[in-house]
């Protein structure tokens, strides 16, 4: 599991819960968590985050979550280097599209709402200055670790850098006795797990393995770097993140939006208005990417009803050189070679009804079942299951 957004689901009973550190199995009561070795861990949200649920009515959910004592603490520290960073790239600015946005349909937008930055505590792990969950109960040593770690950075940066590394240990002594009650040997625990042969469901897979689309274009080898975080956010980083064994991995998901939500949310950041034509376009060329690197056995074709009102749907089916008009046999690791490509397109007929009310495959339109046949075929992955609104019957399962 990755820090990284605001993921909303909705239980049974009608409530709406917020994700974004701890792991939305919470929801269920029976459902033991765990927060693993990979994950950027900042603290202050687990508790705040752990609060909100139990005051929202979730059952026993300071005892059903647990946290491996391997995974790296994201400080206050990070944050505070992370805008300064920002400052470095300047011209680069990776927070920004490019100039020509509808030369690529998928890049995705970082911002610092509604989540902790990772970038700089993922920085601290690689170079080996990090500091683990397991250091904060040796008093001394993490102290130390702190001051070091905070102390190289005010080299750096010297009187930009606004940080009270005594605020925070303070923080974290307060913390510590709390945070012995979710700290586990999670090598331990996952070994265990899987000899018992437990059920388990992994955010953003699922053994089953279930893995977003989305979650691949972030992955920092394989994604559109570098507009990617700071992780491994695919297949691999899910058995490497924790310990899995690959073998007990029985069917890849992959989870595709029916349209691309990037494209409006592009627009928006450049102050334009989304029109039909950049809403209502799926990139199978990402979608392709993504199977190419995590072998879909099959996938979940999400927000089908957002495409109710189009006379027209947009498919991406390749990407082309502006200059050669050759295309492009996959999609490029070289951002300019991106950036200065241009689209194809397959178009097909609208359904102009709604389908949220559809609960077997052939509820649905035919044109919307063309659709769904399309991608299928593009891919060459078959379509199991379709979500068509944002209730939980809302999803159509296919044999």
């Amino acid at each position: 599991m990755h820090h990284f957004a605001d993921h909303c689901c909705h239980s049974a009973n009608g409530v709406s819960y917020s994700f974004h550190l701890l792991p939305s199995g919470l929801i269920n009561p029976k459902c033991t968590n765990f927060i693993g070795s990979d994950v950027s861990f900042h603290v202050p949200s687990f508790f705040s985050e752990l609060k909100q649920l139990d005051e929202k009515g979730l059952s026993d959910v300071y005892s059903r979550i647990f946290v491996s004592d391997r995974a790296h603490i994201n400080f206050d520290l990070h944050a505070a280097v992370d805008g300064l960073e920002e400052i470095e790239l300047g011209a680069q600015d990776r927070h920004h599209w490019p100039r020509d946005y509808k030369s690529t349909l998928f890049m995705p937008l970082t911002t610092q709402a509604n989540f902790t930055v990772n970038g700089p505590s993922y920085s601290t792990k690689a170079a080996r200055s990090g500091i683990r969950l397991a250091d904060v109960f040796d008093q001394e040593l993490f102290e130390a670790k702190l001051r070091r770690l905070a102390y190289g950075y005010k080299a750096r940066y010297g009187d930009l850098l606004k940080y009270d590394v005594d605020e925070e240990i303070k923080r974290f002594r307060g913390y510590r006795t709390e945070l012995a009650k979710y700290a586990i040997d999670g090598l331990s625990f996952m070994h265990s797990a899987q000899t018992s042969d437990m059920n388990m469901i992994i955010e953003g897979a699922n053994v089953r393995a279930l893995i977003s689309q989305e979650a691949v274009m972030l992955d920092i080898s394989m994604g559109s770097y570098p507009y990617v975080t700071s992780s491994n956010t695919t297949i691999s980083g899910i058995i490497a993140g924790l310990t899995l064994n690959p073998k007990n991995i029985t069917e890849t998901i992959g989870v595709v939006k029916a349209w691309s939500e990037r494209s409006s949310r592009r627009l928006a950041a450049n102050g334009e208005h989304p029109q039909a034509e950049d809403v209502a376009v799926a990139d199978l060329v990402v979608v392709k990417h993504g199977h190419m690197i995590n072998y879909y056995t099959s996938l979940n074709l999400t927000k089908l009803d957002v495409l109710d009102s189009f006379e027209t749907i947009k498919v991406a089916i390749a990407y082309k050189d502006k200059s050669t008009g050759k295309e492009l046999d996959c999609y490029p690791a070289d951002h300019n070679t991106l950036d200065n490509a241009e689209v194809v397109y397959h178009e097909m007929p609208g359904w102009k009804k709604p389908t949220t009310s559809a609960r077997t495959y052939y509820d649905l339109p035919k044109q919307a079942r063309d659709y769904v046949e399309y991608i299928e075929k593009f891919v060459g992955v078959k379509i199991k299951w379709i979500g068509t609104g944002p209730d939980r019957e809302d999803m159509i399962t296919r044999g």
